[in-house]
């Protein structure tokens, strides 16, 4: 999916955000006393069309989805120990995104998600997702009604440093060395909005094995709340579990209803990563993830 970009520094995919994140040194900086390093800048060239050629070293590498569990989890640790310094006390720049999830959620897919209220009822959806438990559903139904709750718990927690695109795609292992990719929606964030993403991205696509969700939720927050106490952060762990839920729950408050929404109109669209032959085949595997998406919103939610 390509989103649309904005000219303006405050829009969640300002264009130039990127380069001048590598242009500040920003970047580089932000996580490299955690041991999270950027590729080196070559060259930034404008373009006569106003564009830029940003052009950056080659790194060879394992790429994240190649990584063991026990490999994302280390990452996870450097994470925490390189935003508990930035906790309270995000850079000021007008390029770095604010309050991006709000403003990512105010685009697709949550426009799309929305269903009928008698669509949750009928025989209809009720065989496309027979593999949903009858809580699970309920919790879908009732997180897409309460997202902006959950939204709210989300913004309410501690705001650091974040890269706000953590996924596989975005992570290199050079030599045992994290490198960490595209830096478009660099900003403030929550404490542990990133490992939530990191967690849901890992296996949302089908390129890592669901069965490997479990394990790799339990293991990437445990090592992020380590990294945070060792990186000198202060606060309760409960805290930091609590807003990864409502991190998570909030930016896929919209997974369940549009998987269901498009399996129901009889989508056979081949999913982007070639995982899934059509959009039933994407409610059957995705199963885990969406119970574990209401699962963080129960959390929040009460």
């Amino acid at each position: 999916m390509v989103w649309p970009t904005s000219d303006e520094p405050a829009h969640w995919n300002y264009w130039r955000r990127e380069l001048l994140a590598y242009e500040s040194g920003l970047a580089a900086a932000a996580y490299r006393d955690a041991g999270i390093v950027v590729p080196q800048v070559l060259s930034m060239d404008e373009r006569a069309d106003g564009g830029v050629d940003l052009w950056l070293e080659d790194v060879e590498g394992v790429a994240g989805f190649e990584w063991s569990v026990p490999r994302l989890a280390r990452f996870a640790y450097e994470l925490g120990v390189g935003q508990a310094k930035w906790v309270g006390r995000v850079p000021d720049q007008a390029w770095l995104s604010r309050r991006w999830l709000a403003q990512y959620l105010r685009q697709e897919p949550s426009r799309s998600a929305g269903l009928p209220e008698e669509v949750w009822e009928s025989p209809e959806t009720a065989a496309v997702v027979a593999g949903w438990s009858a809580s699970v559903r309920s919790g879908v139904r009732r997180l897409w009604g309460e997202r902006d709750r959950v939204l709210a718990a989300a913004e309410s927690g501690d705001r650091t440093l974040c890269h706000l695109d953590v996924w596989p795609s975005n992570l290199l292992d050079a030599d045992c060395v994290s490198v960490l990719l595209d830096w478009s929606f660099v900003g403030e964030g929550a404490v542990g909005e990133d490992v939530a993403n990191l967690i849901v991205d890992s296996c949302a696509d089908g390129l890592m094995d669901m069965a490997l969700l479990p394990e790799i939720a339990q293991s990437c927050v445990e090592s992020y709340v380590n990294g945070l106490r060792d990186g000198g952060w202060a606060g309760r762990e409960d805290q930091v579990r609590l807003a990864v839920a409502a991190c998570g729950a909030a930016k896929y408050s919209w997974f369940g209803p549009t998987f269901l929404g498009r399996a129901l109109r009889g989508d056979t669209t081949r999913s982007s990563y070639g995982q899934d032959d059509s959009a039933l085949d994407a409610v059957r595997r995705t199963g885990d993830l969406v119970a574990l998406i209401v699962q963080w919103a129960d959390a929040v939610l009460g």
